[in-house]
């Protein structure tokens, strides 16, 4: 009788130690993007002025050396540091595969246009 309940002890040790593992791992892990990724943490839309949208979004990057959070094909993505330096926001792609690139002539954005005419202005804060 002994042995089987030292046996039954140790399985249930064993056990608890994977457990203990697998939730630390878990809990390590959450929360950590992998590098190269970005997701958006907050989203916001103001349709409070007719035909206009006003959207606000913030997102979370973890990149490379030499980049920093942007946008590609209308998603946060990491791009090039210099597209940033250079305001050459249309490098990035940040448009939409059927949407054209222009820099606004500030430089503070660019817009996308579609091609039915509907303009999308993002401007950079």
């Amino acid at each position: 009788m002994q042995p089987l309940r030292l046996l039954w002890s140790l399985t249930a040790a064993g056990l608890c130690l994977l457990l203990f593992a697998v939730l630390h791992k878990h809990v390590l892990h959450q929360g950590h993007l992998s590098t190269g990724t970005c997701e958006i943490i907050t989203m916001d839309r103001d349709s409070s002025q007719p035909k206009r949208t006003i959207a606000r979004q913030t997102a979370r990057c973890a990149c490379k050396k030499g980049q920093i959070a942007g946008t590609t094909r209308a998603r946060p993505a990491c791009v090039d540091v210099d597209i940033i330096v250079t305001r050459q926001w249309c490098l990035m792609s940040p448009c939409l595969d059927n949407e054209g690139c222009d820099v606004l002539i500030n430089q503070s954005g660019w817009t996308c246009t579609q091609p039915g005419g509907r303009v999308k202005t993002t401007t950079v804060s």
